[in-house]
């Protein structure tokens, strides 16, 4: 009798034993996938947004007077917003303004874009939106018009996919995502790159719209929109 219950007494023991071991490797195998994540930033996308210009450059002077870098600081923070409340991880190449101008402007901008490409080419995200705005001698141009590396066939991707996004929200816009070999950002940065002009600030309708608040939350949720199209089908 006494034999019988040790033997149920060992036998219960084991397994408890054969338990508390599976519970221990998928513990450790699960913290392993937990740390894994946690080094790429727990699992979550990054995007680069660039608001261009700043630091000192203006950009574009619009036909109302607006500076081009307050437009696309101010879109791009908007943007940043949204990505975010979508569980994506944003790095700004600028958050804030510099007032004072320095003595050699053309050397400042050089080294300035030659910053944001390092900053962009270290950061390991998945993709960067350069966010512009655009200018021409002809004031009835207008149009929010995207741009890509002419030799990147991801680039090119992504920036039909975001113009598609724009002819959506306007079905009047009938501009084409548009391949570009010179610019730096577009030569320069290792990881799939485009840029927004979300439209003309040498026209008068356009500039109007782009300095008010509502128009420029419309411009991000569609530029939002599109990065998350984006991401979705590098899943």
């Amino acid at each position: 009798m006494v034999y019988r219950k040790i033997r149920l007494l060992m036998a219960v023991l084991l397994l408890a034993s054969a338990f508390f071991v599976g519970r221990t490797v998928s513990v450790v195998v699960s913290g392993g996938n937990v740390e894994k994540k946690e080094e790429k930033g727990g699992g979550r996308e990054t995007v680069v947004l660039d608001p261009g210009h700043g630091l000192g450059d203006p950009g574009k002077i619009g036909v109302n007077q607006c500076k081009e870098k307050d437009i696309n600081l101010q879109i791009a923070l908007k943007v940043k917003e949204k990505l975010e409340a979508e569980n994506v991880e944003v790095i700004l190449t600028r958050e804030e303004e510099q007032a004072a101008l320095p003595e050699d402007v053309r050397n400042h901008k050089a080294e300035d874009m030659k910053r944001r490409v390092e900053l962009i080419n270290e950061s390991e995200a998945s993709i960067a939106v350069s966010i512009h705005q655009n200018s021409y001698p002809e004031e009835e141009v207008k149009g929010a018009q995207v741009f890509y590396f002419t030799h990147s066939e991801e680039g090119k991707k992504m920036a039909e996919m975001m113009q598609e996004n724009f002819r959506l929200a306007n079905p009047e816009n009938h501009r084409q995502a548009k391949g570009n070999g010179t610019y730096y950002m577009l030569k320069k940065t290792e990881i799939p790159t485009i840029i927004v002009e979300c439209g003309f600030l040498s026209n008068w309708e356009e500039a109007e719209k782009l300095v008010t608040p509502e128009y420029q939350e419309k411009t991000a949720q569609i530029i939002c929109d599109g990065i998350m199209k984006i991401l979705q089908q590098e899943m």
